[in-house]
C-alpha cells in the first residue's frame, strides 16, 4: 500500500505542475494591473513602474513563474499584494474553516445517502423508491445560493434561531461558532445528498441482483442483515469514489455558500483576491486546492480495498 501511495503521489506531480502553469498564465490574462489597482488610476507612471518592479511584474513571464515555483518548493507561497500578509498563513486559516464545513456536510450527506439509497434499492419501483428519487432529483435541481438564502430567511430572520451575518472563530467561542456553521452545513447537505443518494441507489440495485444476495436471503437472514452486512460493503465503493470527487469539487466551489453566509473561508478569499488582482493569493489558493484534490482521491483509492476485497493495491 505504501508503494502504491508513493506511485500515485509521483504521478500527481506532473498534474500539479500543469495546473500551476495554467493558473499562472490564466491569472495574468485577467484584465487589470495590480499596481494600478493598489496605487489608483491617477498614480504617477514612475510610481507604477517602481511598484511593478517591486512585485516582480516587470520580468518576463517564464522568469516570474520559475521564481514563484522556487519559493513554493521551499514552502513559501509569497506575500499578499493587497493584504500584505504571508499567503501560506492566509490560506491555512481560511482552509481550516472551509474544510470543516465541507467535511461535516459531506459526512452527513453520505450517511443520509447510504440509508436512502439502500432503502430505495430495496423498494425498487415502489412508492418509497419513487419518493426518494424524486427528493434526490429536487435537491440536485436547487441552486446552493437559493437554498442558503431561503434558510437564512426562515431560520435567521423569521424564527431568529440562528445568526444571519458574521462569523465567530472557534478559538474565540466554540459554542457560538457552531451556530454560524449550521446553515452553511445544512445547505451543502441538501445540495450534495441528491447526487450521492442516486449513486448509492444505483450501486445497491446492481448488488441486490447478484447471486450471493439471493443465497444470503435463502439462508434466512433478515433484510436488515442482507442490506447492511452483505449489500452495503460492495455497493459503497462507487459512492466512495463520488464522495472524493464531491469533496474536491466543493473545495474549489464553496465560494457561493461562503458569500451568502459571509464566512471568511477559502472560496471567499479567492473571490476577493481575483477582484484585487492579488496574484500570489490566487496562485496559492488554487495550488492548495489542486494538491488537496489529489490527496483526497489518493485517500479514496487507499480505502477501496476495505470495501472491495477484489481490489489489490500494488
Amino acid at each position: 500500500m505504501i508503494g502504491f501511495a508513493l506511485k500515485r503521489i509521483l504521478t500527481a506531480i506532473p498534474t500539479i505542475l500543469l495546473v500551476s502553469i495554467a493558473v499562472f498564465l490564466l491569472i495574468r490574462s485577467i484584465p487589470g494591473d495590480p499596481a494600478e489597482i493598489m496605487l489608483g488610476e491617477g498614480a504617477n507612471p514612475d510610481s507604477l513602474a517602481a511598484f511593478r518592479a517591486e512585485l516582480g511584474l516587470d520580468r518576463p513571464l517564464p522568469v516570474q513563474f520559475l521564481l514563484w515555483a522556487g519559493h513554493v518548493l521551499h514552502g513559501d507561497l509569497g506575500r499578499s499584494i493587497f493584504l500584505n500578509q504571508p499567503v501560506a498563513a492566509l490560506v491555512w486559516d481560511r482552509l481550516l474553516l472551509s474544510a470543516s464545513i465541507i467535511l461535516i456536510a459531506v459526512g452527513i450527506a453520505t450517511a443520509i445517502a447510504i440509508c436512502a439509497g439502500l432503502y430505495a434499492a430495496w423498494r425498487q419501483d415502489k412508492v418509497g423508491d419513487i419518493t426518494v428519487v424524486a427528493l434526490a432529483t429536487l435537491g440536485l435541481s436547487l441552486p446552493s445560493f437559493w437554498i442558503g438564502l431561503l434558510l437564512l430567511l426562515i431560520f435567521g430572520i423569521k424564527l431568529g434561531w440562528l445568526p444571519v451575518v458574521g462569523y465567530v472563530a472557534f478559538s474565540d467561542d466554540p459554542g457560538r461558532a457552531w451556530q454560524y456553521l449550521v446553515l452553511p452545513v445544512v445547505t451543502l447537505v441538501i445540495v450534495e445528498v441528491g447526487v450521492l443518494t442516486r449513486m448509492a441507489r444505483s450501486s445497491a440495485v446492481e448488488v441486490l441482483r447478484l447471486e450471493y444476495i439471493t443465497h444470503a436471503r435463502a439462508k434466512g437472514l433478515s433484510e436488515r442483515a442482507v442490506l447492511f452486512r452483505h449489500a452495503l460493503p460492495n455497493a459503497f465503493a462507487p459512492t466512495l469514489t463520488l464522495v472524493g470527487i464531491v469533496v474536491g469539487t466543493l473545495l474549489g466551489g464553496i465560494a457561493v455558500v461562503e458569500t451568502v453566509f459571509t464566512l471568511p473561508g477559502l472560496g471567499r478569499l479567492i473571490i476577493e483576491a481575483i477582484y484585487a488582482r492579488d496574484y500570489p493569493v490566487i496562485q496559492g489558493c488554487l495550488l492548495v486546492i489542486a494538491i488537496a484534490y489529489v490527496l483526497v482521491n489518493l485517500a479514496v483509492d487507499l480505502l477501496y480495498p476495505f470495501f472491495d476485497p477484489r481490489i489489490v493495491l500494488e
